[in-house]
């Protein structure tokens, strides 16, 4: 056999461990996270799994959402800005509806966790129910940022978004939406509207109308559009709404809504719960909350007409005593007016929801 030369054997060598060299190199990740740990690092937030740190904590609710089978609400619990529970507080009951609804929203309540955000899929057979959660969810996150926004400092001009209650008319539902920035409306919108018909004119002609006088007044106290009486009235409804949601930014109190004069004391919120539907019509509460305190409480909204103007007339004052007196919704029905206080409670706990009560 011939033997191999010595110059040439080196040289074999030598590539063999270059080659060698360069295959491991390959194999090392570029970055280290055990290492980066070690040397006192620590990973992104979005690496680690970790919430948004200065978002909102405790429990949200939504407006309640009507759907064609009845009223969706949704209550979301916040820890940190993340979603860590969804339930429904309303649902559509009776009948189909009652078995639909046991299967559809334990399902809605884990999707709306895992996504942290309204962008769900819509359970199979319970279209109306999930369309309803949806909306209603996305309320709740709007308020919730809008709460974060206000712990967070909003003087410093950062846009929060606000969605108001839903108003209900006698052409159907009016909801607004306003972006709030250092302390004034920047954006109004109309995210539900009247439909149908007539409808569709009187909405088209109106609604860009008030949207444009509810960014220029900077409140509810805007002139309604001639011939658009009902839409008008639901739209301020709305809107006043929303402007008690919204964070007091930069110590201007022209985004506060209807109370003018030398705006509000430090710490305190005016809120409007979410409407209560009671068989004899609805139930809606406002309260003024000033340290953690609630300092005065009123229905904006209470059964009208007939024998309910007596019942809602001596049970009201009572309530709105009540829940000053306790600092929360944990008081006593009224005596002949058990579905008035219902409803009334059931506003109030929305609007401690939003102050974080």
């Amino acid at each position: 056999m011939r033997k191999s030369h010595p110059v040439r054997r080196a040289v074999l060598a030598g590539a063999a461990t270059v080659s060698g060299i360069v295959l491991l190199l390959s194999l090392k990740p570029a970055s280290d996270p055990g290492s980066a740990q070690a040397a006192g690092g620590q990973l992104p937030p979005a690496a680690a799994g970790q919430a948004p740190q200065g978002g909102v904590n405790g429990a949200v609710t939504g407006d309640a959402a009507q759907t064609q089978y009845g009223p969706v609400q949704v209550r979301v619990t916040m820890s940190n800005g993340k979603i860590t529970k969804a339930e429904a507080v309303r649902t559509p009951k009776g009948g189909r509806s009652d078995q639909i609804t046991a299967d559809a929203v334990p399902r809605l309540n884990q999707a709306a966790v895992a996504a942290q955000s309204a962008d769900i899929d819509a359970v199979s057979g319970a279209t109306y129910t999930s369309a309803g959660y949806k909306k209603s969810l996305q309320s709740a996150l709007d308020k919730a940022k809008a709460a974060a926004g206000a712990a967070q400092g909003g003087g410093a001009g950062a846009p929060a978004t606000v969605t108001g209650d839903v108003a209900q008319t006698e052409y159907g539902p009016v909801q607004v939406r306003i972006t709030v920035a250092g302390g004034k409306i920047t954006k109004a919108e109309a995210v539900q509207a009247p439909k149908g018909g007539r409808s569709d004119q009187i909405t088209s002609a109106s609604v860009p109308r008030l949207n444009q006088a509810a960014v220029a007044t900077g409140n509810a106290q805007i002139d309604s559009v001639s011939g658009a009486t009902y839409t008008s009235a639901g739209y301020k409804e709305s809107l006043q709404s929303a402007l008690d949601q919204a964070p007091a930014q930069g110590g201007s109190s022209q985004a506060a809504g209807s109370g003018g004069g030398g705006g509000e004391q430090a710490g305190t919120r005016t809120l409007t719960g979410s409407v209560a539907q009671t068989q004899y019509g609805p139930v809606q509460v406002r309260v003024t909350v000033t340290g953690g305190r609630i300092t005065k409480a009123e229905a904006v909204q209470a059964p009208k007409g007939g024998r309910s103007d007596q019942i809602t007339s001596a049970s009201v004052p009572r309530l709105n005593q009540a829940a000053v007196a306790t600092g929360n919704a944990q008081i006593d029905s009224v005596s002949g007016a058990t579905y008035t206080s219902a409803g009334y409670k059931e506003s109030l706990q929305s609007a401690l929801d939003q102050a974080g009560g």
